[in-house]
């Protein structure tokens, strides 16, 4: 890229990691162009440059797409894998096909991080009632069952209480492609977020640790206070899952953190990820002017923090709080311009800085 040329970001999906990541570019000046099946009034298409409306599987609308942008990436990982081998055909694809197929799939991220020699939760795939049978008679009947594709902020789980039986429990939940993990009483959640180049090139931000409410990201504190050996070993797995993915753009890994201080690969996710939001005031590069720059071939920005942060996100139940946010010092709000506020939506979050380093 030089400095008189006009460089095109293209995004698959229209919402608010989209729009964050247009924002993003265009700060740094340059383009966006979003394609989505819902794009029209979209929260990512009302500040991108321009933008697609057609469907996944509609191969000219993508290879036309594809025509018109430079680089493509993701602002989520249920785009169909096969969308990003197309494309790929065109120009580089952010996060790879490879990393968008792992992610999509529960089993399979788990594989590849025990493969990785990364610590997982004990999980069986089930794909009949047999299967399911076998692993809660290896959990004394109680564990977690979830879909493997498509589930987020808690959907797609049931929690099995020992008292079920499988042959039910399987006819009841749904689904063929689901995979049996062991619950863990673990004392805390963290997340580690690391940018990749096509290079292979590597570049960290500091440690988030979470906190939920009913399965969905409630708040975030960072730099995560931990041990700095905690920290490092969840870097340096997270580092070891993009490169065995050759992965392109951003990886998030969610750990659990066990009560002897035990670290517990939970899920992955190749895009920009709900407990990095606080980088946007809280780094000299945030996550979405990182994974521009990365996807535009500018080098990686700094990503040490301004301080320690805490960022808490607004569901549609929250909204009434919006009018004292608006005012409340030193508060950061942004708000993502959905239409209609629902119970468990995310519709913004606000973030304010805890403590000056």
């Amino acid at each position: 890229m030089t400095a008189d040329s006009t460089y095109c970001i293209g995004i698959l999906g229209s919402g608010q990691l989209g729009r964050m990541i247009a924002i993003a570019a265009a700060q740094l000046g340059l383009d966006t162009h979003v394609y989505a099946p819902d794009a029209a009034a979209s929260p990512a298409a009302a500040v991108a440059g321009r933008w697609t409306e057609a469907a996944y599987d509609d191969m000219a609308a993508l290879d036309a797409f594809a025509a018109s942008v430079n680089v493509v990436t993701s602002e989520f990982e249920n785009v169909p894998a096969e969308v990003m081998t197309r494309l790929a055909m065109h120009c580089p694809a952010s996060p790879g096909e490879a990393a968008l197929r792992v992610a999509q799939h529960r089993v399979a991220e788990k594989t590849i991080a025990s493969d990785l020699g990364i610590d997982t939760p004990r999980f069986w795939p089930v794909t009949s009632a047999a299967d399911l049978e076998t692993g809660l008679r290896e959990l004394a009947g109680a564990g977690i069952l979830k879909t493997c594709r498509l589930g987020y902020d808690g959907k797609g789980q049931h929690r099995v209480n020992g008292s079920e039986a499988a042959d039910s429990l399987y006819a009841d939940f749904g689904s063929d492609d689901a995979i049996l993990e062991e619950h863990i009483d673990f004392a805390f959640e963290i997340s580690c977020l690391v940018a990749r180049s096509q290079a292979g090139d590597i570049c960290h931000f500091p440690v988030s640790r979470n906190q939920h409410e009913n399965g969905i990201l409630a708040r975030t504190t960072a730099p995560a206070d931990i041990a700095p050996e905690l920290a490092q070993a969840a870097q340096t797995a997270t580092a070891a899952l993009a490169d065995r993915l050759d992965l392109f753009g951003l990886l998030a890994v969610e750990f659990f953190v066990t009560p002897d201080g035990g670290l517990l690969f939970n899920e992955m996710a190749p895009r920009p990820h709900n407990s990095f939001h606080w980088t946007i005031e809280g780094c000299a590069s945030s996550q979405f002017t990182q994974l521009a720059r990365v996807l535009a071939g500018l080098g990686f920005g700094d990503t040490r923090a301004y301080g320690s942060w805490q960022m808490d996100n607004l569901l549609g139940q929250h909204m009434p709080q919006v009018p004292e946010l608006l005012t409340a010092a030193g508060v950061h709000l942004h708000l993502y311009g959905k239409p209609e506020a629902r119970t468990d939506r995310k519709m913004g979050h606000a973030t304010r800085r805890v403590r000056a380093d």
